[in-house]
């Protein structure tokens, strides 16, 4: 996979790609990340990206000329699966998100920044609007991060252990069940005698209990599309039985590609 950012402060994104997974997937050859720092397109002799906006309203919008250089000039070079920009008024970032552009070759992403873009940019070169949340950051970085580190970990090889991104929170339609580790007791406090057990079938039905009974005190809107999906499960002695996820489907799909 390669991502190609478009910003105004690559010294700014440096780091939080020099740390832990995202460092560990890029010293892997699984993905290249690019930055591209949008004042080397500017037509000005000050390298300015931004203009007043039409109409009088506050606020510097990024003009249209830089960006359409620097974006025509990658898609001269590669086809991208997705051109991405970062927008408060953006679908909002999920998982099912997240699983569908780990599955990308190529991504480009532009990070907002001042009032925005020339809304000619949005028209006529994004394919996909993504917002973190519901509020405004001074720039689109954060929120850049946020959707790279959601992505790149899902990354066939990137994380040891393949299975552990399947059971992440929401992977499932599910918050994921409460987790322990050594000792079994402290200031005693004790780790559930399930998990101390063996029994790998109550094991797994404990953590479905608790993921169940979890998301319906904390997600409550998740935990009724969850139950509104519910198929029986024909396993003994357990209740629930999501459907497959699309995300583990698709990864069975690819490896078989690839495989092929």
């Amino acid at each position: 996979m390669r991502i190609d950012i478009l910003t105004l402060f690559p010294n700014m994104m440096n780091m939080f790609f020099e740390e832990s997974i995202l460092k560990r997937a890029q010293k892997k050859g699984l993905v290249e990340v690019v930055f591209h720092d949008l004042h080397d397109y500017s037509l000005t002799r000050y390298g300015s990206v931004d203009d007043y906006p039409y109409g009088g309203a506050a606020g510097m919008v990024m003009a249209v000329e830089p960006l359409v250089n620097c974006i025509e000039r990658l898609q001269k070079e590669r086809p991208y699966d997705e051109v991405i920009y970062t927008a408060p008024d953006g679908e909002i970032l999920s998982q099912p998100m997240a699983n569908q552009l780990s599955l990308a070759e190529n991504l480009m992403i532009l990070c907002g920044h001042y009032k925005g873009v020339d809304e000619r940019i949005r028209e006529h070169f994004i394919t996909k609007e993504i917002s973190i949340g519901d509020y405004v950051l001074t720039g689109g970085e954060l929120a850049t991060a946020v959707i790279c580190d959601a992505v790149i970990r899902l990354v066939p090889g990137v994380i040891g252990d393949e299975q552990s991104a399947l059971e992440d929170s929401f992977q499932d339609g599910l918050v994921a069940p409460p987790e322990y580790t050594r000792p079994p007791e402290f200031r005693g406090w004790k780790v559930p005698d399930v998990l101390l057990s063996g029994n790998h079938a109550k094991i797994e039905q404990w953590r479905m209990e608790q993921a169940l009974q979890r998301t319906k005190e904390r997600r409550p809107e998740m935990y009724g599309k969850y139950m509104e999906a519910m198929v029986p499960d024909p396993r003994p002695n357990l209740m629930y039985g999501p459907p497959e996820s699309l995300f583990r489907k698709m990864i069975t799909k690819t490896k078989k590609t690839k495989q092929q």
